[in-house]
């Protein structure tokens, strides 16, 4: 197995990826329709129970600082919350580091609904890691995905945020505002720490939207999907049970670099205008 997995634009374990469920996968009409209305859809089915095990076993690792592969994160924070009484973990670049989560790229259930969505092949971005502690979890404040992404245009891209663990209202699931995928780019305000950040950039009428957040509560395994402008967040964690959470997120094949620097850290840069694919923008593909 190669030391960097981003060089494997294929699963390495056969072990992991033989346990993915064989058939079709296809989100209904209807389900890609309310995709399309409200920005968001929750409730897929991605991962069966003894994956979710294996991958929290992989999780598991990562959590010490001193882990192997540590220097191919592009972003590593063990806590990324504002204060040191709140935890939210945040990594980005697990896809390099561990078997398991460079496999999940290829799930055919993921690939197959993120066809569907993004209305092409896709091409991977990067993953993301969001974990809160039991009792003392911090916040993922609410913001547009794409507002971080500008550096690549087109906006064709498509987040999928897969649960760990059982995820709801009381250990911090995502929330979303239905609609507001169909508003302008915001500014940023923040990832972490302040959830009424956002409350600064808001017109009157967004503000009103604002007030009626849709949890989408998942079983562990289960994913919901989000468009790129999707207003979403995540409240603390106070319960006594953890809520981790895997993220993928990729862009319709066909998207282009919109910088001349660094895309992400340790990237070789992509050319502005020039086509994102490479070792570290694999397409993916369910067969």
């Amino acid at each position: 197995m190669a030391a960097d997995l981003s060089l494997q634009h294929a699963p390495v374990s056969s072990t992991f990826f033989r346990k993915f469920p064989t058939g079709d996968f296809c989100l209904t009409e209807e389900q890609v329709a309310f995709f399309h209305e409200n920005g968001y859809l929750a409730g897929v089915k991605i991962l069966e129970d003894e994956q979710v095990e294996m991958l929290r076993e992989e999780l598991e690792t990562f959590f010490d600082a001193n882990h192997d592969r540590r220097d191919l994160w592009y972003e590593y924070h063990t806590n990324e919350s504002a204060t040191p009484d709140t935890v939210l973990f945040h990594a980005l670049g697990a896809w390099r580091v561990g078997a398991g989560f460079h496999d999940i790229l290829w799930a055919p259930p993921f690939v197959q609904a993120a066809e569907q969505l993004i209305n092409g092949k896709v091409r991977f971005w990067h993953d993301q890691l969001f974990c809160k502690p039991a009792n003392h979890g911090g916040v993922v404040a609410w913001h547009q995905d794409y507002s971080y992404w500008t550096r690549t245009k087109p906006m064709a891209h498509l987040t999928c945020w897969i649960g760990l663990d059982d995820a709801d209202r009381d250990n911090g699931c995502v929330q979303y505002v239905p609609g507001s995928h169909k508003w302008d780019l915001l500014p940023i305000t923040g990832l972490a720490g302040n959830m009424d950040a956002i409350q600064e950039v808001l017109t009157p009428e967004q503000w009103e939207q604002f007030q009626q957040p849709v949890a989408a509560e998942l079983k562990k395994g289960e994913a919901t999907f989000h468009h790129p402008l999707m207003v979403h967040g995540s409240f603390a964690n106070r319960t006594d049970r953890p809520r981790r959470a895997a993220v993928i997120n990729v862009f319709r094949d066909g998207v282009c670099s919109d910088s001349d620097d660094v895309l992400l850290a340790g990237v070789p840069p992509v050319a502005k205008g020039e086509k994102m694919e490479g070792q570290f923008f694999p397409l993916l593909s369910s067969t």
